[in-house]
């Protein structure tokens, strides 16, 4: 095992920040990842697990070890019209949702390029376009760092919320995920309640879509509204969507007629894009990085930006929208090494 020192991380994060790892190591197997992980307990190192960097904001100076994930495979069980399909954690999400229509296996078309790696994926319980990690999860493998041993998950044991689970706010930094079995299916059956997505298709006149042309639809959505990070360094949706009240939703819709929200459960979930946009973020810039004039929701890096400055526009933008709206923005991406908490002014009692 290689233990590379002072590495510049910015080629694998998607923000594209020029921060520098103390040391770092690509664990391409089991073992090296196990030894990296000894290593670092060891030596009593912080350690931070990187996958494709797309949930992620990364500070200047990266203290301890870096272990990049790069585990590869897939493995796949059929009986009958039901699949599953083990995927390691480092292969490439986009890429595996596209190995798997290929394969004629349907259920992750509604995912197809969001990026970032399998292993990231329950982590945050991503979802898109009328579709959940969630929904298509079977199991998973993963390492304890603390007692060294490899468990497996199921869907309950993940405890799966909006863009959350174990892995990320309960237990976080305790478990490296080595690889996701997804239980899909042979028959497809293209869900098409996201109302984007429905129009794409009918605007492609197609009537009965086939999981390729979900596939296909989903795609162009996500490229019309959303930046490719090889190009614009961004983390796709920079903010949570915040759920509120029934009360507080019709209090608001008095005060906005036109919000934007969708039921959820006995809740709201209001449309962050929408609650940015009406505050006149979108298309702002800050120094070297801003808004994305086409999506609100997603903060950019246009060149030589860093983490300090991202953040300080995070802030405004929460600020602004708790001010207009009385609502409080979460941000989706982890920040790393964390920031301790801002001391915020809550204009209503709980």
């Amino acid at each position: 095992m290689s233990v590379q020192q002072d590495v510049d991380l910015r080629a694998l994060n998607t923000f594209g920040f020029a921060a520098r790892a103390e040391r770092f190591v690509r664990a391409q197997s089991l073992d090296m990842l196990q030894q990296a992980v000894v290593l670092a307990r060891t030596e009593g190192w912080p350690l931070l697990l990187l996958g494709g960097g797309s949930n992620l904001v990364l500070r200047e100076r990266i203290p301890g070890l870096v272990v990049q994930v790069a585990l590869k495979g897939r493995a796949v069980r059929v009986e009958g019209d039901s699949v599953l399909a083990t995927v390691a954690a480092g292969e490439s999400w986009h890429d595996t949702v596209a190995w798997s229509l290929q394969q004629g296996y349907f259920g992750l078309e509604n995912l197809a390029l969001i990026p970032g790696t399998v292993g990231a994926a329950p982590m945050q319980n991503i979802g898109a376009y009328g579709v959940e990690l969630e929904e298509r999860f079977h199991e998973l493998r993963a390492l304890d760092i603390e007692t060294g041993e490899i468990c497996r998950f199921s869907r309950a044991d993940c405890a799966f919320g909006y863009r959350d689970s174990l892995f990320k706010s309960r237990q976080p930094g305790r478990y490296v995920i080595l690889d996701v079995t997804f239980a899909l299916s042979c028959r497809p059956e293209p869900v098409l309640r996201y109302r984007a997505l429905a129009e794409e298709l009918q605007r492609r006149g197609i009537e009965q879509p086939t999981p390729q042309d979900v596939f296909d639809a989903v795609c162009s959505v996500r490229r019309s509204k959303l930046p490719d990070p090889a190009l614009i360094g961004n983390a796709g949706s920079f903010f949570k969507n915040p759920v509120v009240t029934a009360a507080q939703y019709r209090s608001l819709r008095t005060a906005f007629p036109d919000l934007v929200a969708f039921e959820a459960g006995q809740d709201y979930k209001l449309a962050a894009g929408w609650l940015i946009d009406r505050c006149g973020w979108k298309g702002h810039r800050q120094g070297a990085v801003g808004v994305y004039p086409h999506q609100a929701l997603v903060l950019v890096n246009e060149g030589e930006g860093c983490a300090s400055e991202l953040l300080r526009l995070a802030d405004a933008i929460t600020d602004s929208v708790r001010e207009r709206f009385g609502v409080e923005l979460e941000m989706e991406p982890r920040v790393y090494p964390a920031r301790q908490g801002r001391i915020i002014k809550r204009l209503f009692a709980d």
